[in-house]
């Protein structure tokens, strides 16, 4: 594994550490996997035992609860052994079915399981707790190895706002909104081709697990309902994202560490857009989040910011690479935040200490940002939301398409940054008011760039960092603005080239 114990020697690294090597998730390496090894898999892959869950009395008519048939099939396949387990066309209505072992759940074209819109469907009685939100899932398995879940089907949890709404004060479903997938310790996982839709909480949530591909995956989500994240990685292991198309209404590729580090992840390939965020680390961050590379993405229409780089809960976030990423009609495009919220997730233990955010290099990336379009705004979470009709820009509208914002907290810094080949387009529209504003520390604070309202700069804030670099950074405002491009706070060893 490539290490960063020097910043002088890490910066000239072209690539940081996107040639990681995780095996075929076995013992050879992620990139350059020979083609007979391929043919071979695939040879013996069609060779496997297939159940098809009509066999075990599923109806797929949209109406009839097929849980059972599907559960039912889902054992057998397991208990032979392993095998495929195989979807037809139709739309077959479930509630939470478990995955086993050895299992393929494969979805031919044509083939929907329906998530129950009753909330008595999603039992909890054989499900962990997870350390974030309830226990309720469409989709769940515990400990398990050797999962594939294929085809070209939908799995479409139906968790509409008006099916499962957020409220608990009674009505239907009282508040219970379950994810539409949940896995926690699992091992070698293979997420192809599928199309993901409309949970009523998270999409796609693994809780330490390890040995990751999701390739060719696609996510609907956005204006469904409140917090619909795409892809929740908490404490994963060797992961590869690549050639997804993912639509959320909440952070579309989320990792998160209420435990353990997310560690050893490559995203790339992959179209992204948001109500939130592309591509988010934390706010979780106990563990940390080590190795990550990202690289050759397109990221659009995310209007509270693109890119969120978050430690507020100790641990460390280092030795990231980001690059040639192309952003449109994005709302901030980078936000890095190192603080002290210090959430031990409902455990009965000492908040930890400040951690760390260090050693990260964004390079090749070129951002448009812009002020969210007020119609849009108003579709964010459902529908019949009155538009904003104030004149002009609003304080608030102006805090969402804001500047580059990388801050630590005092005696916390942001250390080793570079930013290489950037070129971003602002909206401007800064006032004299706006130059000498005050920003809070919000030391403790949920992090969300918007929060600390509109900054003193168009361009890029920094404060409380050390060793910051841009080189060949071209930032641009559409419109006046009376703001300086940059603004530094605190801030040791910056150097433009």
């Amino acid at each position: 594994m490539i290490t960063f114990a020097n910043f002088s020697v890490w910066r000239f690294m072209p690539w940081g550490i996107a040639l990681f090597i995780i095996g075929t998730w076995s013992t050879k390496p992620l990139f350059g996997i020979d083609n007979q090894a391929l043919v071979a898999a695939a040879s013996k892959a069609s060779e496997a035992k297939v159940f098809s869950i009509r066999s075990f009395g599923a109806v797929g008519d949209g109406v009839a609860m097929d849980t059972n048939a599907v559960q039912e099939t889902i054992d057998a396949c397991h208990d032979s052994g392993g095998g495929v387990v195989r979807v037809p066309a139709g739309d077959f209505q479930i509630g939470t079915i478990i995955l086993k072992s050895d299992v393929t759940l494969s979805l031919d074209y044509g083939a929907s399981l329906l998530g129950s819109t009753n909330a008595a469907d999603y039992p909890t009685d054989n499900l962990s707790r997870p350390r974030e939100g309830d226990a309720h899932c469409l989709i769940y398995a515990e400990n398990a190895k050797n999962i594939t879940i294929e085809g070209l089907g939908v799995i479409d949890g139906r968790g509409t706002h008006e099916n499962f709404p957020r409220n608990r004060k009674g009505g239907k479903n009282s508040g219970v909104r379950p994810r539409l997938m949940r896995m926690e310790r699992c091992e070698n996982i293979t997420f192809s081709g599928v199309t993901y839709k409309r949970p009523a909480f998270w999409g796609l949530h693994l809780i330490d697990c390890k040995n990751i591909h999701f390739n060719a995956v696609t996510v609907r989500f956005r204006n469904n309902n409140f917090n619909n994240d795409g892809f929740d990685l908490d404490g994963c292991e060797n992961v590869l994202i690549e050639n997804c198309d993912i639509s959320t209404g909440d952070d579309a590729i989320c990792l998160k560490s209420s435990l353990n580090p997310c560690r050893n992840i490559v995203v790339r390939g992959c179209r992204m857009d948001s109500n939130t965020a592309a591509l988010k680390f934390g706010s979780s961050s106990r563990g940390g989040f080590i190795d990550v590379s990202v690289t050759n993405c397109y990221f659009h229409n995310c209007p509270m910011g693109a890119i969120k780089l978050q430690s507020v809960d100790g641990g460390r976030l280092e030795n990231v690479t980001i690059s040639r990423v192309v952003m449109k009609d994005v709302g901030c495009p980078l936000f890095m935040r190192l603080g002290n919220r210090g959430s031990t997730f409902g455990e009965r233990r000492e908040s930890p200490p400040v951690g760390t955010l260090k050693n990260i290099r964004i390079s090749d990336v070129v951002a448009e940002v812009t002020v969210e379009d007020r119609a849009k705004a108003a579709e964010a979470v459902y529908k019949n939301l009155k538009v904003d009709t104030t004149p002009g820009v609003t304080d608030n509208e102006k805090s969402k398409a804001g500047p580059i914002m990388i801050t630590g907290i005092p005696g916390h810094f942001i250390e080793n940054v570079i930013l290489e080949n950037i070129k971003f387009s602002f909206p401007g529209n800064g006032t004299g008011k706006d130059a000498k504003r005050d920003v809070a520390e919000d030391i403790d604070r949920y992090p969300e760039q918007f929060f600390f309202g509109v900054l003193p700069a168009w361009g890029a804030y920094i404060r409380h960092a050390k060793n910051i670099e841009f080189t060949n950074v071209q930032m641009t405002i559409r419109d006046a603005d009376q703001r300086q491009m940059v603004v530094l706070d605190d801030v040791e060893g910056f150097v433009e080239r």
